[in-house]
């Protein structure tokens, strides 16, 4: 079996518990990758329409944890919790997100940042321990379309940035 078909093999074994997210950013890969580095930039734009972000402890290592609560419209607080599990600056960040450092139902996320001419094309692969978290992710929390308007919180951040920085 070849790589490429043991990768789509791999790839089909774990789709139904995998959400995958991409967009196209016009910003340069650095700004984008430093946009999830830095905790000055996280808590602009991380999250859906709507939600704030409270950091309580980051760390941007191999290991290090990144401990925050997200609020949403509402009111309700929403504990969050990740650590990084894998940083290739500036093309790939690996890392466990849930509510908690002891939380069984974290969930892994692999962020690939890709040149696209002047533009950067991202993708958010999050792949679920269960079928049946996946799917409460979706249906209770919107998961697919929260995760398209943090994209899209990021893109206005960085091009907002980008554009700051062409008039200085």
């Amino acid at each position: 079996m070849s790589s490429t078909e043991h990768g789509t093999t791999a790839q089909t074994e774990t789709a139904d518990r995998e959400i995958v997210i991409s967009r196209i950013i016009d910003a340069p890969r650095e700004l984008v990758f430093e946009a999830f580095t830095e905790v000055r930039h996280l808590s602009r734009w991380w999250g859906p329409e709507g939600f704030t972000t409270t950091t309580r402890a980051f760390e941007f290592r191999v290991g290090g944890e990144w401990d925050f609560v997200m609020r949403g419209p509402d009111g309700t607080d929403y504990q969050e919790w990740i650590t990084w599990t894998e940083l290739t600056p500036p093309e790939r960040i690996e890392l466990l997100h849930g509510e908690t450092r002891d939380d069984a139902n974290a969930f892994e996320s692999v962020l690939t940042f890709e040149p696209d001419g002047t533009a950067t094309r991202i993708e958010m692969r999050t792949l679920f321990p269960t079928k049946e978290l996946r799917d409460e992710a979706v249906e209770k929390y919107h998961a697919i379309e929260a995760g398209r308007q943090t994209l899209s919180n990021l893109a206005a951040y960085v091009t907002a940035d980008v554009r700051k920085g062409a008039e200085s």
